[in-house]
Order: C-alpha cells, then sequence, then structure tokens
C-alpha cells in the first residue's frame, strides 16, 4: 500500500469526483491542504461545493484533465481500464489508486480509526458512534455512508487523531483499510455477484478481523453464527455485543419501544446493570447498533455521560427510518432496506406502531440480489398487510439474471400477500392516493429512487 502522508502536500486527481464516497475524501484533501483536482459526468450540488473549497473540477473525463504535475490519480472500482484519465496517468507514470486503498493509506495517518462493517447497519452504526465522539468533543474525522444531519452531510474534517468510516465489503474493498478498531455488526449473504456464497463472504470478514493490531479491538456481534470462526486466534482484544447476555459482554433487558419512534432499554455489561439508555430511535436492531457503539466509545475511554447525552441527541441518518410526513391522515416513512434481513428488522419496528393498515411499496435493488434472495424477500414482505413493488433498480448491473419484479409479485401471491406492480413511480403514487387511509402507514423502501414516491406524494 502506498503510503499517504497528511504533511507531505501533494497533487491528487480524483477520477469520479462527484460521488457521494469520493468527494468525501476530496474534501478531507483539500481541508489538510493538498491540492486537488478531478472530474465528473455533470455539473451537482456536490461538485460546486468541492469548487467553493478550492478544487478545480473537469466536466467530462478526458485524458488532458491529468495534468503531468499530478503525484496521485484516485479512481473507483466503477471506472474501467479504458478510462481515458486512467490511461493518460499510466502513460505519465502517474501512481494510481482505488478509492479503497486511498482510504487505507489515509487511516494510518490516525492513532484510531475505526472501521464500521457489517452486511447492514453501518451507516447508523457510524453516525451513532460519531455522535457520541461530536458530543464528547473529540474533533473526529468523519465519514458516513448517508447524510448525517449533526455533520449536514456526509463528511467531518476533524483535527484530531480520530477517525470513523464505514467499511464497506463489497468487492472486498475493507480489506484495503486500516482499522484500529473494528466493528462487525452481521454477516450475511449479499453482493452474490461478487461474493460466491455465504462462506465466500464470512471468509473477507475474517480477513478483515485480521487487520487489527493486536493493540486494537474487534468488537462484533455475539449473534453471528460460528463466531469463533470469525474471531478465533486473534491478536487483537474481542469484544461482542448481542441479544444474549451469556455470550455478549454488552447486552440489553427491559427493551421498550415507544411511538415517538424512540427506545429505551438498560444496559448490561459482563452481567452487571449499567443503567438506563435512552435511544433516539427505534427498533431491535437500532437496539444492537447502539450496543455497538457503545463498546467501541468505552473502548477509547470515552466518559459514560458523554455516551448517554451522544445517543439522546443522535438524530438518524437520512433514509433511515425516516419521517417523512402526513399524506392526509396516513404517515409516510422511508427507510433504505434493500436486504431481507433489513426488511424484516424494518417491518418489526412498524408493528410497534399503532396504525390501520401498512403498506411497503418496496424497490428491489439490483438483479443479481432479487434473483439469490427472491424467496427470502417474498418471505419478510409478506409480514407487511400490502406490498406495492416497482421495478427493479439496476444500479451498476445489466438484467442477464431473467429477473422482474414481476417474479417477486408471484411469489408473494404465492404467499397469499396482497401485491400489487406496477411499472411507473406515476402509477403507484396514484393508486396510493386512492387507496391509503386515514391512519394508514405507508413506507418507502428501497437503496435506489424510491424515496421520490413519498416525496412526490408530500408535494416536496
Amino acid at each position: 500500500m502506498m503510503k499517504l502522508d497528511f504533511n507531505e502536500k501533494k497533487k491528487i486527481h480524483f477520477t469520479g469526483i462527484g460521488g457521494i464516497s469520493m468527494s468525501a475524501l476530496a474534501e478531507i484533501m483539500l481541508e489538510r491542504g493538498f491540492t486537488v483536482t478531478g472530474s465528473d459526468s455533470m455539473k451537482s450540488d456536490i461538485t460546486s461545493h468541492l469548487e467553493e473549497l478550492g478544487a478545480t473540477v473537469y466536466y467530462g473525463q478526458r485524458g488532458e484533465n491529468v495534468a503531468d504535475d499530478v503525484d496521485l490519480l484516485v479512481y473507483t472500482a466503477a471506472v474501467k481500464d479504458d478510462n481515458p484519465e486512467l490511461m493518460t496517468a499510466k502513460q505519465l507514470g502517474i501512481p494510481i489508486m482505488t478509492r479503497a486503498s486511498f482510504l487505507g493509506a489515509m487511516m494510518k495517518n490516525y492513532d484510531v480509526a475505526v472501521g464500521v462493517a457489517g452486511t447492514h447497519g453501518k451507516t447508523t452504526t457510524t453516525s451513532m458512534l460519531s455522535q457520541i465522539m461530536l458530543t464528547a468533543k473529540t474533533d473526529p474525522t468523519i465519514l458516513v455512508g448517508g447524510i448525517m444531519p449533526a455533520i449536514k452531510g456526509n463528511t467531518r474534517v476533524g483535527h484530531s487523531d480520530i477517525m470513523i468510516t464505514e467499511a464497506c465489503e463489497y468487492t472486498n474493498s475493507f480489506l484495503e483499510f486500516s482499522p484500529s478498531i473494528g466493528i462487525i455488526l452481521n454477516i450475511a449473504e449479499d453482493h452474490l455477484d461478487f461474493f460466491k456464497d455465504i462462506n465466500d463472504i464470512r471468509n473477507s470478514f475474517r480477513r478483515y478481523a485480521e487487520l487489527i493490531p493486536k493493540h486494537g479491538a474487534l468488537i462484533i456481534s455475539s449473534d453471528i453464527e460460528n463466531l469463533e470462526e470469525i474471531t478465533g486466534g486473534l491478536e487483537c482484544k474481542v469484544i461482542t455485543f448481542g441479544s444474549d447476555p451469556e455470550k455478549s459482554d454488552y447486552s440489553a433487558k427491559d427493551v421498550v419501544f415507544n411511538n415517538d419512534v424512540t427506545a429505551g432499554y438498560t444496559l448490561i455489561y459482563k452481567g452487571e446493570d449499567q443503567g438506563y439508555i435512552k435511544l433516539n430511535g427505534t427498533g431491535r436492531h437500532n437496539v444492537q447498533n447502539s450496543l455497538a457503539a457503545i463498546a467501541a466509545a468505552n473502548f477509547m475511554r470515552i466518559q459514560k455521560g458523554f455516551i448517554l447525552q451522544g445517543l439522546k441527541e443522535y438524530c438518524g441518518t437520512e433514509r433511515r427510518f425516516q419521517y417523512k410526513g402526513m399524506l392526509g391522515e396516513a404517515r409516510i416513512i422511508d427507510d433504505y432496506a434493500h436486504h431481507p434481513d433489513e426488511i424484516r428488522a424494518t417491518i418489526s419496528t412498524l408493528k410497534t406502531f399503532d396504525y390501520n393498515k401498512m403498506w411497503v411499496v418496496f424497490q428491489p435493488h439490483t438483479y443479481s440480489r432479487t434473483k439469490a434472495l427472491l424467496t427470502d424477500f417474498a418471505k419478510e414482505l409478506s409480514e407487511a398487510d400490502a406490498v406495492v413493488l416497482a421495478d427493479i433498480y439496476a444500479a451498476r448491473e445489466k438484467n442477464t439474471y431473467n429477473i422482474s419484479s414481476e417474479d417477486l409479485k408471484a411469489e408473494l401471491e404465492k404467499l397469499g400477500t396482497e401485491v400489487y406492480y406496477f411499472p411507473t413511480f406515476d402509477e403507484i403514487e396514484n393508486f396510493l392516493l386512492e387507496n391509503s387511509k386515514p391512519n394508514d402507514l405507508l413506507i418507502t423502501m428501497g437503496a435506489g429512487d424510491v424515496v421520490k414516491i413519498g416525496d412526490h406524494l408530500l408535494g416536496k
């Protein structure tokens, strides 16, 4: 891995600078005094913000965007080998790095670098821990995969030796990281367009755990099956959290969920009552996420008062169980859930509310995931009173899998679920306007652009 020293100010070019993750890295380097250039397909609020900070942004990717005085080119996994900027950098002998490798090199500049991994829950847990650290005034650098209101975006450039970032397993990018504290929230089948099977995924998480140095810590859910396969023989400290107090260092008891979308529980550490935790969020999955954040904060020796206050002040991130507004007398909520486990967690949380009928508007995300987990999607969605399906959001894929939302509709019908499919958002919106009643719950769900349906209905 190339060394990246914050004290050696260099010129860095980001190919695809307008992406949410690349822009975050570019912003950190600008704040650190580096010269930053980059390119993207079109102007956006993100690129305009970077230009205001001092970046030079080119629109359209061309070889001439890469000057011969560039010291390093950073690119995303989406950039192909025939990209003109990448080809020019190679011709000029300019070092190149993937986004993941660059972030891993960046992490080495921090004494405490926290990488939050897991198939789901990364954004929420990263945000919870970040809020605790902000409350404790530790001045952390933060990289989160969603918009966090407390930092008015997805990036915060701190000036302490603490960095907190999500660590995504897709394409094994987190194996390029350099965490001193690693969190593993869960391990489930996902990204099967890259991984062979669940054993392949587990192997990657084991390799991630092995990155943590002897003086660091792995904070991991004891609910993960065959946990010893992930933790056995590690040199770092292993700290567990989970639903079973007999198997967990950190657990919760007397959990209560409230209609104001808050939760509370008694924190248990190694069998001892540690007092009451008030959580500004709801759902059993968020209780588990908060346990992971508490464990990390305790390992970093953050005072208990700051932990309690931080969790109370945490107000969520956009698209994570986000209340959007009222359509007449029906509540609209939006959630990023796009995996069967996440859908189960979200629907089980919704069931703690008072409502007349629960409508889940689901947009499947990627053909490969829909194909591989079709029956699991149907099983979890069938817990709703009614399901409205949108077309599959392709993201990075082409439909070589011969799959569509009609297939998911057929699976739900087999389970006796009330289910509808419409190929356009306009049709879905008109259907909901005609069929939702007072005190209904309408939840838009998925990792694509399904959020637009609720926004349109609310006139946003």
